[in-house]
């Protein structure tokens, strides 16, 4: 099936426009792991000259989303379970340490965050999935006062945002970690910074195995029995 991408409109930052675009569809599965990609052919189905998408392509590659392709051309990267994980690791770390920051200061998180997750767990948007998801998080990193919290976890978001893609796809279960949200919220807003690390401590343990299994069910299908 051919990857939708919607095409773009020229701007200043069209740079920035055309790596987004294509790290959603790398997010969302719409790139999938492995399919070889052009810049002629992204431009053409991007509606913009090979320019930008040359430099697109540069950082994307430098993140470790793309690699150099077989003869001409890029393969989106594979997914690394191994990497993945220890993404999560310092994810976690970083996690922890914004909430107990953020705990000190009684830091009261918008609650519309929580409702906004979970009309998107609801859904089917995949990307509006991942959107709230990132907003969350990023809402207690900017709570901790630290900034270079929410700048060290940029990093790792684009590799996370892969992962999550690719496992709520087919996950049933959406709902339950936006109870978590709210749980972790509570306890940040109640300055009870103990509560509040083991909980997100408990929030990232579960979802970096819950993740790491489902996406070992997602590269690795059980084949079917031959009747």
């Amino acid at each position: 099936m051919t990857a939708q991408l919607v095409k773009l409109q020229a701007s200043p930052d069209l740079v920035d426009q055309v790596y987004q675009a294509l790290l959603d569809a790398i997010s969302d599965g719409s790139l999938a792991p492995g399919a070889r990609i052009t810049q002629e052919d992204l431009a053409e189905r991007l509606a913009v000259s090979r320019q930008p998408v040359l430099q697109a392509l540069r950082l994307l590659k430098k993140d470790g989303l793309v690699s150099d392709a077989p003869g001409r051309g890029l393969l989106v990267a594979p997914l690394d379970a191994g990497w993945i994980a220890h993404t999560y690791q310092v994810r976690g770390a970083l996690d922890v340490l914004a909430a107990r920051l953020a705990a000190k200061q009684r830091a009261l998180l918008d609650p519309r965050l929580i409702e906004q997750g979970r009309r998107a767990a609801r859904g089917r948007n995949v990307k509006a999935m991942i959107e709230a998801d990132m907003a969350f998080h990023s809402a207690i990193y900017a709570a901790s006062g630290n900034p270079l919290i929410e700048a060290t976890a940029q990093l790792h978001w684009v590799h996370l945002k892969r992962v999550m893609g690719a496992v709520l796809q087919v996950s049933a279960q959406r709902e339950p970690i936006w109870d978590e949200h709210a749980a972790i919220a509570g306890a940040i807003g109640a300055g009870d910074a103990k509560l509040a690390v083991r909980l997100i401590e408990q929030h990232g343990e579960h979802a970096s195995e819950t993740l790491l299994a489902r996406l070992g069910a997602v590269l690795n299908p059980p084949s079917r029995s031959s009747s």
